[in-house]
């Protein structure tokens, strides 16, 4: 069996640390919490426009050490919140401090919106590693803690990892598009209308 160790970071809500918490719940895995040097302001306007500027810039907080060596594992789960279709910079701080290659990383997502291409940035920063069963979780579209993606879709997910580290086999998850506003559902009629 695979031994896997699950790296997050949370802000506000704790929406990623929930998330987490539930893999390593069914896993077993070993797990630890990204954690800045400098907390981010506790005032969310003054975060947000912390969290903008570093995203913008490219840069990163510095964050404490963290007590797990990656090396020690097969699989290593990143979780982290989208911050403007974006890795939280915490995140890509423990991203690039680390060497990748030959590893197998699960990369999952909490996001209030759309995550745009946040996968594939993980899978450019983390350079040389093997992506497997990445996951999109969605919450309430005002950055609170309201899940929108069913509890049914993270238990099939939370399977799917544990079926991959007992057997190496990777299922291909399946993620259906929830909370689609008004024009997109209107221009996935017009589509089928010209079919």
């Amino acid at each position: 069996m695979k031994k896997m160790l699950i790296i997050y970071y949370t802000w506000a809500y704790g929406n990623t640390k929930k998330i987490a918490d539930q893999l390593q719940a069914a896993t077993g895995a070993d797990i630890e919490r990204i954690d800045t040097v400098e907390p981010y302001p506790s005032n969310y306007q003054e975060t947000y426009e912390q969290g903008y500027t570093e995203v913008d810039l490219g840069k990163t907080p510095d964050i404490l050490e963290t007590m797990y060596d990656i090396d020690d594992y097969d699989v290593v789960a990143l979780g982290t919140p989208t911050w403007w279709y974006k890795v939280a910079p915490a995140m890509l701080t423990f991203i690039s401090t680390h060497g990748w290659k030959g590893k197998t990383v699960i990369p999952f997502t909490t996001c209030a919106g759309w995550p745009k291409k946040i996968m594939k940035q993980f899978a450019r920063e983390c350079e040389g590693t093997k992506i497997v069963l990445p996951f999109i979780v969605k919450f309430d579209r005002n950055g609170g803690p309201n899940q929108v993606t069913p509890q049914s879709e993270i238990d099939h997910w939370i399977a799917a990892v544990q079926n991959f580290l007992e057997t190496g086999k990777i299922e291909k998850i399946k993620q259906k598009k929830h909370d689609q506003n008004f024009f997109q559902r209107l221009a996935a009629t017009f589509k089928k209308k010209k079919k």
